[in-house]
């Protein structure tokens, strides 16, 4: 939890090259000061800290991190330490920094808003984020920098113009400055050149499939939130949704289980999909019911 304490069990720092928070030895800190050390500060130390805290070693704690990782969809993703410093076997694509930022953004809501902040203070040290478009971009609040020999200049940034959120990764750059420069060349080609798009609003209903063996006939089902999609100007009047409903609808139904998909294609290709989630419960039949709708079924 971002509310206790982590104890610094041994000297968690590298090289003199490797940035740091400032960690002492054989101290403890909260977690949530670990965890801006790691975010504004790109402290190695923290990272290091909180893996250890987390996991007991940091090679366990790379495992968790590639189980979270398959988790979200990170498909060319290999993590053998806490860090991100290199490793023969430690790789990551630029679109799986994509998908793991949205990830952060989408199920880390409350922790995300640190990734704006500009500077840190810890152990009267003062550090700023290596993130300069906070300083010069208002719609952009995160996400996260890196450099290596190996990796270059490396930023995953986030921006939100107009109610509208798009994610950049780049990687490879020759300098600091030209990471934030190819990063706001690529948010100002993304915003001019993308729209978002609602084709399917939450809380309603999309279909009513059939129920087998319940008290109701029907179920409603729909999506647990809106569905909003990011595709090239001018082309929202092409979108296309399908249900795609599973073949055995069986009572009892738990309200929120999963029943089937929407999906939605632009130009017959998928951009989005979306369980779609019973509205209500369904309770089973009674037994002369459900003996009814069997024999009816033999007779179909």
């Amino acid at each position: 939890s971002a509310a206790g304490t982590c104890r610094i069990r041994r000297w968690c720092r590298g090289t003199s090259a490797e940035s740091c928070m400032y960690l002492p030895l054989n101290s403890s800190a909260p977690v949530i000061d670990i965890l801006r050390g790691i975010i504004v500060q790109s402290g190695n130390d923290a990272s290091k800290a909180i893996a250890e805290h987390m996991a007991g070693t940091e090679s366990a704690f790379a495992e968790v991190m590639n189980k979270e990782a398959a988790r979200v969809g990170m498909k060319n993703t290999h993590f053998v330490n806490a860090t991100g410093l290199p490793d023969p076997a430690h790789k990551a694509s630029a679109r799986d920094l994509a998908v793991l930022a949205r990830a952060i953004i989408h199920d880390s809501s409350e922790y995300y808003p640190i990734y704006a902040e500009k500077e840190f203070k810890f152990n009267n040290i003062k550090q700023g984020n290596r993130n300069a478009l906070l300083y010069t971009d208002p719609t952009v609040d995160g996400l996260k920098t890196g450099h290596t020999g190996e990796a270059g200049y490396c930023l995953t940034a986030s921006a939100k113009r107009n109610g509208m959120r798009l994610i950049s990764v780049v990687m490879g750059a020759k300098s600091m400055q030209a990471r934030a420069d190819q990063t706001r060349a690529l948010f100002n080609w993304g915003f001019s050149s993308f729209e978002q798009a609602k084709p399917q609003a939450g809380g309603v209903a999309v279909a009513k499939p059939a129920v087998r063996f319940g008290k109701v006939d029907v179920v409603d089902v729909g999506l647990a939130e809106d569905l909003n999609v990011i595709i090239p100007k001018g082309q929202a009047k092409n979108l296309q949704t399908t249900t795609q409903l599973n073949e055995d609808i069986t009572a009892p139904i738990a309200k929120g289980a999963v029943l089937g998909k929407l999906v939605v294609s632009l130009g017959g290709q998928t951009v989005a999909e979306q369980p779609l989630l019973a509205m209500e419960p369904v309770e089973e039949a009674g037994f002369f019911k459900r003996l009814w709708q069997r024999i009816l079924g033999w007779f179909k």
